[in-house]
C-alpha cells in the first residue's frame, strides 16, 4: 500500500454534532487535452465512453542521487517465449521425492561506498488468495465507537464532501515495455482468464427507500416486541460452492453509484475517440444461502416458564442452511449460493418489518454497533506479539515466520518468539518493499524474501541463512521500487515511475532475478495496489485502474479502458477481498468511505460510510472485513447485512495501526488461521481470524435452553428533574400528591423500583455547589444518615411512604440500594420474596461537570445480579444549553465507556453472566441496561413558537425528526447512545414549564420546549419496555416520566452447562475442520498455482 501520513499521537476523543450533508453542487471537470498517443483497441462489452472526470495532480517524489555503478556485473540473457511455454508448472513434490534446481547463491555485494539517499517509505500491502465466489450478504441490519478514530472538526458529522479541484496533467500511454511477441508472457497454469466471462441478466434497477418517521428509525412503537434486532452470528469462511459464475451485462446506471471518467484524458492516454457516454450498469445480485462454516443464528430471548408467565424465544428473520461441504476439483471457478442481497429487511422492535434500498445504492447508514465485541480476540495460546524495537510500517508474514523492514530487516519465529535474522543494509539503503517468495513445497513457503531497495535493487534473501543469496542492482534503474506482489508463482515489482516488472518461474518453477523481467507501463503516483485472481487493480489517489499483466498484448491489459472513480470520496488508501464474497473487492478511503466494487464488470455495487476518519488498512479475514484506524482500533465488520454490524472493535495498539494482514498459509502450517496488525508503537500482534471465543460465546446462547431456566422480572423505572423541589412542595396540591402513587400502581407488582432523581439541590445556588465541590474530596463517614443529606433523606423516607401505601401489605419492599451525587439522587427498592437472589451489587459515580472534575454533570451507576442475568441501572443528567451536543454526546460516550466498576476476574462467570466479551467494569458488558435522567436534547432548527404550535396540533413527528438525541442516532457514527432502545414518544415534551403551570417556558429566555426526560433500555433480547410515558407533576419545570419493563431473567444449570460447553466444542471443532480443508486447497490452488486435482491429493 502506498506511503500513510507521518505519525501522530492519538487524538483526544470527540462526538461532533449532527447536521444535514451538503446539497451543494459539484464543479463541472475541466477535461485534459493533447496530443493524440498510440490508438488502443475499444474497451471490451459492458464498458465505453463515459462522463469526464478530472486527473489529479502528479504526486512529487525525492530525485534520485546519480548514477552508482554496478559492483557485480551479470550478463542475462533475453527471455525466449517458446522457452517460456516450455518451462513446467510448479510441483509440490516433497524434496525427498524430488529436488528442484536451485540458482547459486550469488557473492555478497559491497556497498560501503555507495552515497546515501533520501526516500519515501513504502508500504507492504495486503495479501488476497481470492477464488471466484458469490457475495454472502443476507439482509438484516451504525456507529462506531468514539474511541475508535480521531474526532473530526466541531460541526456536523455530515460535513459538506468538496470537489476535487480539477488539475490538468500530461502523461505517457501506459503501454507495454520490451513486449514484442505474443507469447513472451506464459499464463499461469491454473489460472482463469476474466475476458472469457459469461454475461447473464441484470435486475431491474432498485427502489430507494421511502422516508419513514424518525420514531420508525430509531424507536419502538408504543407496545414494542420483546426481542431486539437479530444477530448473526461470528461465522468462519463458507465454503465455495462448485458451480460456474455467472456474469451480467451492462444496463442503466444508476446515479448514486456509476464511474466517472475523462476522455479527452484518456485520449491523451491511450489516443481513444472522444464524444459520447456510456452508463455502465450496477450487476444483478446473485442468489446465496449460507455455508454449514457459520454458526447457527444467535436467538434473542428464550421460552421459559416461572410462576406460570412465559417469554416467547425470539426467532431469527431468516432460516440458515446447513449443507455438506465437499472439496471440487475446480477451485477457481467455485461459488456460494447465498441470500440475495438487494433486496433487504430491517426488523422493527414492534415486530412489523420495513423495506429498504437495494444495497447497491450509496447508503448513508453507519455500521450498526449495538452488538459488538469489546474483547481482543487473541489466541487461547502461543505468542501474542511481538515488538520490533525499531519504527516501521513495512512487514509480511508467512505461517511461523515474520519479517519487518527499513533500514533494518528483521525476522522472527512466531512459535518460539526468537528473532531469526536482523539484516542491514548500508547507509543510504532503505527497504521500501518486500515479500515472501513462493517455496518449491508448501513446506518451503515463508524461507525466502524479496526486498526492494529506494535505489531500484532486487535482494533475494534466505531467512535461516541470514544472509542475501541474490541482488539484482539494476532490477528498476534508479527507481524506488514501492511495491513486490506474489502471484501464484511468479512476483511483480512496481517502482514509483509506474514500470511493473513480471519476474517469471524459471526452468525449477520458481521465480527469478536471473531471467529478464516482462515490463509494463502503469499510472504514477501509486497509493495503493492488489492483486485480484491475474489482474492487477491499481490505484492512483482517487482513481483505480485495473490491468492484467498476464496478457500477450497491449489490448488486453488494459482490462478498464477508464479509471474507476466515485464522487465525494477520498483517496484509496487499502482494499481486500472476503473469502465468501470474491466476487466483489472493498476499498477503503482517506474520508472513511468504503467503495465495493465488481471483480467481474468492474462497476460500483455500494458506496458505504463506515467512520469519519481515514481507513489505515483493510483485511478480509474469514466472513468478516477487518479495518484499522489511527486511534490503534481495529474493527471487525459484518459486511452481510445492511446496514454492516460492527462485530468486534478494541484497542489493538497505542498509536495507529499501520497495516493488517491475513496470512491464510497459516492454516497449512500452523492449523490456524492468523490475523498480524503492525502499529505505530513498534509492535506486531497476532490476531484469531476465526474469532473462536465469539463463535463459542454464540454457539452458547444459542443453546441456553439446554442449560438455562427462564422467568419474567417486572421492573418500574422514573425519572424526574425535580429543580430542588421537596416533599412537602407537593402538599399544596391534591393532585401532585397521588403523582407516585400513580406511578407504583400497575397490574401485577413489579419486582424491582428505580427511582431516579436529577437537581435535587439547586445547582443554581453558586454558595451550595461550590461547597460541594470542595467537600467532595473529604473522607465521608460509612453511616448512610451522614453521606445523605436531608434533602435526599426526605426524599428517600417519602418514596417508602408512598410504596407502603400503594403496594399490598403482603408483598413488601426492601431499600436495595441509595446513592447521590450534587444534584443525583437514586433510590431503589426490591420485592421481599426477590432480596435473596440478588448478589454482586456494586455502584459506582461519573463526574462530567467541569471537565470530569464536579458531579452537578454526570452518572449514577448501578449494577447487580438477579439469579444470574446481570442488570445494570444508569441515572443521567448530561450537559444542558441548546447548543451543547456535542458536549452531551461526549458526556454519555465518557459514562458508557468508564470501568469504574469492579471487573469480573473468572471466564467462566464471565461467560455466563456478561454479554460482549466484557468482565462487568463498563456499563456495556451487561446483559440488561436501563439509562434514564435529564439527558438535555433539544429540538433543532425550529423556533419556539413552531414547537409549541406543532404541539398544541400533535404533530410530534415533525418535532421528533429534529429531535437532536435521535438525528445524533441517524448520522453520527460516534454516538453510543445507539446502541441503545427506545420506546415510541407519544407524549408532548416534558422541558420547559413555568413552575406550577401547565405553560411552557414564559420567562425572558424563552426556551423551547424539549424532550429532556428520556429513558432507553438494550437488552438484546433479554428486555421490552410496556410503557412509556409523562406525568403531570407541576412542582418543577421538569415533568416526570416512568416506564415499566418486562425482563427476561436465567438461571443456570452448572451440570447441565458442562455438557451443553462440551458439545459447543466438538461443533466448533467440526467447522475449524472444514474451514481448514476450504483454506489449504484453496492456498494451494489460487496461492501456491499448483493443479486442483494436485491439491487434493496433497491434502
Amino acid at each position: 500500500m502506498g506511503a500513510l501520513s507521518p505519525p501522530r499521537p492519538p487524538p483526544v476523543l470527540m462526538v461532533n454534532a449532527p447536521q444535514s450533508p451538503s446539497r451543494s453542487s459539484h464543479l463541472p471537470p475541466t477535461p485534459l487535452g493533447s496530443a493524440a498517443s498510440p490508438k488502443v483497441p475499444p474497451a471490451p462489452a459492458g464498458l465505453g465512453p463515459q462522463t469526464p472526470l478530472t486527473v489529479p495532480a502528479q504526486h512529487l517524489r525525492t530525485p534520485s542521487r546519480s548514477a552508482t555503478p554496478n559492483l557485480v556485473q551479470r550478463t542475462f540473457k533475453a527471455t525466449d517465449a517458446a522457452e517460456i511455454q516450455d518451462r513446467p508448472q510448479r510441483s509440490l513434490v516433497n524434496t525427498a521425492q524430488g529436488t528442484t534446481a536451485k540458482s547459486a547463491p550469488a557473492p555478497p555485494i559491497n556497498r560501503a561506498e555507495k552515497p546515501k539517499v533520501l526516500t519515501k517509505v513504502g508500504f507492504a500491502g495486503n495479501k488476497s488468495t481470492p477464488p471466484s465466489l458469490q457475495p454472502e450478504m443476507p439482509g438484516t441490519g451504525g456507529q462506531v465507537s468514539p474511541s475508535s478514530a480521531p474526532p473530526s472538526s466541531e460541526g456536523s458529522l455530515g460535513a459538506d464532501e468538496s470537489t476535487p479541484k480539477t488539475t490538468t496533467r500530461q502523461t505517457s500511454p501506459y503501454a507495454p515495455i520490451g513486449v514484442s511477441d505474443e507469447g513472451i508472457f506464459s499464463r499461469p497454469p491454473i489460472h482463469h482468464s476474466v475476458v472469457d466471462r459469461h454475461r447473464g441478466q441484470s435486475d431491474d434497477s432498485s427502489r430507494r427507500k421511502p422516508n419513514v418517521d424518525a420514531r420508525e428509525s430509531g424507536f419502538t412503537r408504543s407496545q414494542p416486541n420483546p426481542s431486539d434486532l437479530p444477530e448473526r452470528r461470528p461465522g468462519l469462511p463458507p465454503r465455495p460452492d462448485s458451480s460456474e459464475a455467472s456474469h451480467r451485462p451492462a444496463g442503466p446506471s444508476q446515479d448514486t453509484c456509476h464511474q466517472h471518467t475523462d476522455l479527452k484524458s484518456n485520449q491523451v492516454q491511450r489516443g481513444l475517440r472522444s464524444g459520447g457516454t456510456t452508463s455502465v450498469s450496477i450487476p444483478a445480485q446473485p442468489a446465496w444461502s449460507t455455508s454449514e462454516l457459520l454458526p447457527p443464528s444467535k436467538h434473542g430471548a428464550t421460552s421459559g416458564s416461572h410462576g406460570g408467565t412465559k417469554l416467547d424465544r425470539r426467532t431469527p428473520s431468516r432460516k440458515i442452511e446447513h449443507k455438506t461441504a465437499r472439496v471440487s476439483e475446480d477451485v477457481g471457478s467455485k461459488e456460494l449460493s447465498l441470500p440475495r442481497p438487494n433486496k433487504l429487511a430491517t426488523e422493527d422492535t414492534s415486530g412489523g418489518v420495513f423495506k429498504s434500498e437495494s444495497n447497491l445504492a450509496a447508503t448513508l447508514d453507519y455500521p450498526d454497533t449495538s452488538q459488538t465485541n469489546r474483547r481482543p480476540p487473541f489466541f487461547r495460546h502461543g505468542l501474542q506479539e511481538v515488538q520490533t524495537k525499531y519504527e516501521t510500517k513495512l512487514f509480511d508474514i508467512c505461517g511461523q515466520h515474520v519479517c519487518t523492514t527499513g533500514y533494518l530487516t528483521r525476522a522472527w519465529d512466531l512459535l518460539s518468539g526468537d528473532p531469526l535474522m536482523s539484516l542491514a543494509h548500508g547507509e543510504g539503503i532503505k527497504i521500501t518493499s518486500l515479500a515472501f517468495k513462493p517455496g518449491a513445497t508448501a513446506d518451503e513457503e515463508g524461507l525466502r524474501l524479496w526486498l526492494g531497495t529506494n535505489c531500484g535493487e532486487i535482494q533475494e534473501v534466505d531467512l535461516h541463512a541470514q544472509t542475501v543469496v541474490f541482488a539484482k542492482p539494476s532490477a528498476h534503474g534508479r527507481r524506488e521500487i514501492i511495491k513486490i506482489h506474489r502471484h501464484q508463482n511468479s512476483m511483480w515489482s512496481l517502482d514509483d515511475e509506474g514500470k511493473l516488472h513480471i519476474w517469471l518461474p524459471d526452468n525449477g518453477g520458481l521465480p527469478s532475478l536471473h531471467c529478464s523481467p516482462v515490463s509494463h507501463r502503469v499510472p504514477k503516483g501509486h497509493t495503493f495496489s492488489m492483486v485480484i485472481k491475474d489482474c492487477l487493480w491499481l490505484a492512483t489517489g482517487k482513481e483505480t485502474r485495473v490491468f492484467r499483466p498476464g496478457s500477450h498484448n497491449e489490448a488486453s491489459f488494459f482490462v478498464t479502458q477508464h479509471p474507476l472513480i466515485q464522487t465525494n470520496v477520498g483517496e484509496v488508501t487499502s482494499g481486500a477481498v472476503i473469502s465468501g464474497q470474491l466476487d466483489r473487492v472493498y476499498f477503503g478511503h482517506t474520508d472513511g468511505k468504503v467503495t465495493i466494487y465488481s471483480t467481474k464488470d468492474y462497476t460500483c455495487l455500494s458506496v458505504v460510510n463506515v467512520s469519519v476518519y481515514k481507513i489505515n488498512s483493510l483485511a478480509g479475514a474469514g466472513s468478516y472485513l477487518w479495518a484499522g484506524y489511527n486511534t490503534g482500533m481495529v474493527y471487525v465488520y459484518d459486511t452481510r447485512s445492511q446496514p454492516w454490524q460492527v462485530k468486534k472493535d478494541w484497542l489493538a495498539h497505542s498509536n495507529p495501526v499501520a497495516n493488517i494482514l491475513v496470512d491464510r498459509s497459516s492454516v497449512w502450517k500452523l492449523g490456524r488461521l492468523q490475523v498480524a496488525s503492525i502499529g505505530m508503537d513498534n509492535a506486531i500482534r497476532l490476531w484469531d481470524g476465526t474469532l473462536e471465543e465469539d463463535w463459542l460465546d454464540d454457539d452458547m446462547q444459542e443453546h441456553d435452553t439446554d442449560y438455562c431456566e427462564f422467568r419474567e422480572f417486572k421492573a418500574v423505572v422514573m425519572t424526574w428533574n425535580a429543580g430542588a423541589s421537596t416533599p412537602s412542595n407537593l402538599r399544596y396540591e391534591e393532585k401532585d400528591t397521588n403523582i407516585f402513587r400513580e406511578i407504583l400502581r400497575v397490574d401485577d407488582s413489579p419486582e424491582l423500583l428505580v427511582f431516579g432523581f436529577q437537581e435535587l439541590v439547586d445547582l443554581e445556588d453558586k454558595t451550595l455547589t461550590a461547597k460541594s465541590f470542595f467537600k467532595s474530596s473529604k473522607k465521608k463517614d460509612s453511616s448512610e444518615q451522614e453521606h445523605i443529606s436531608r434533602q435526599y433523606r426526605a426524599w428517600r423516607d417519602y418514596l417508602v411512604r408512598c410504596i407502603e401505601d400503594s403496594m399490598p401489605a403482603d408483598e413488601p419492599y426492601h431499600l436495595l440500594h441509595t446513592a447521590s451525587m450534587v444534584g443525583l439522587f437514586s433510590c431503589v427498592f426490591i420485592k421481599g420474596s426477590e432480596r435473596n437472589r440478588i448478589r454482586d451489587l456494586n455502584a459506582a459515580e461519573v463526574k462530567r461537570g467541569m471537565g470530569g472534575l464536579h458531579g452537578n454533570k454526570g452518572a449514577l451507576i448501578l449494577r447487580f445480579l438477579v439469579d444470574d442475568s446481570s442488570l445494570c441501572f444508569v441515572n443521567c443528567h448530561l450537559a444542558a444549553g441548546q447548543t451543547q451536543t456535542i458536549h452531551r454526546n461526549n458526556d454519555i460516550a465518557a459514562i458508557l465507556e468508564s470501568d469504574t466498576l469492579p471487573a469480573e476476574k473468572s471466564p467462566s462467570a464471565r461467560r455466563e453472566t456478561y454479554t460482549c466479551g466484557g468482565d462487568g467494569s463498563m456499563v456495556l458488558d451487561h446483559e440488561i441496561c436501563v439509562l434514564h435522567g435529564d439527558l438535555n436534547y433539544r429540538i433543532d432548527t425550529m423556533g419556539r413558537d413552531t414547537v409549541i404550535k406543532a404541539i398544541n396540533s400533535n404533530n410530534l413527528g415533525r418535532l421528533l425528526e429534529r429531535d437532536q438525541l435521535l438525528v445524533s442516532r441517524r448520522r453520527n457514527p460516534l454516538f453510543r447512545l445507539s446502541m441503545f432502545k427506545e420506546s415510541a414518544i407519544t407524549f408532548a415534551p416534558t422541558y420547559k414549564y413555568d413552575v406550577g403551570t401547565d405553560h411552557y417556558d414564559s420567562s425572558e429566555k424563552h426556551r423551547s420546549p424539549a424532550w429532556c426526560d428520556r429513558m432507553l433500555y438494550r437488552g438484546m433480547g433479554r428486555i421490552r419496555q410496556l410503557e412509556y410515558r409523562r406525568h403531570e407533576l407541576r412542582i418543577s419545570d421538569h415533568r416526570p416520566v416512568s416506564g415499566l419493563f418486562s425482563m427476561r431473567i436465567k438461571t443456570v444449570s452448572a451440570k447441565k452447562r458442562i455438557l451443553a460447553w462440551q458439545a459447543c466444542e466438538v461443533r466448533f471443532a467440526e467447522a475449524k475442520q472444514k474451514l481448514a480443508t476450504e483454506v489449504k486447497v484453496e492456498y494451494l490452488v489460487n496461492v501456491l498455482g499448483i493443479a486442483p486435482t494436485e491439491a487434493q491429493a496433497l491434502l
